[in-house]
């Protein structure tokens, strides 16, 4: 159970962002999570969007190193300690967390959200779904950014 992540490499300059950004708007893709991490140069853009297929193939189309990468995401509940359960648990499974990120939802069951890229993905999304944490796919994760 996975989310289709993009990694996009941008150059670190004034208005950079916005212009990437700004082709995804007009070719109607919607953003549901971003990060960016960045270096002197360039920066990574890490985007969960509604169509990773469509906004790869119009990044790449501008000139933009495009990579796809499966993550997951976690729900979370609005309250002091679902994220440090989350952490301990996977502690407890001696889950590798290469980085991760967060974001907000509109549902009233879950209410945040947040995507982890792991070492040994597959087999740690089985641990965590057995000792009791959601994972969202991508359908869900669909309807819950409604």
């Amino acid at each position: 159970m996975h989310i289709t992540q993009i990694s996009a490499f941008i150059e670190n300059k004034p208005g950079r962002l916005a212009e990437v950004i700004g082709w995804l708007a007009e070719d109607d893709v919607n953003i549901h999570a971003l990060s960016i991490a960045d270096t002197t140069d360039f920066g990574i853009l890490r985007l969960i969007v509604n169509d990773p297929q469509k906004a790869r193939a119009l990044l790449k189309s501008r000139g933009l190193t495009v990579k796809l990468t499966d993550v997951i995401a976690v729900a979370l509940t609005h309250k002091p300690g679902s994220l440090a359960k989350v952490l301990r648990e996977m502690d407890k499974i001696n889950a590798s967390i290469e980085y991760m990120y967060a974001f907000t939802s509109r549902s009233s069951d879950h209410d945040a959200m947040v995507i982890f890229r792991l070492e040994n993905q597959e087999e740690t999304t089985e641990k965590l779904m057995a000792a009791g944490i959601e994972i969202i796919d991508s359908s869900k994760l669909e309807y819950l950014s409604k």
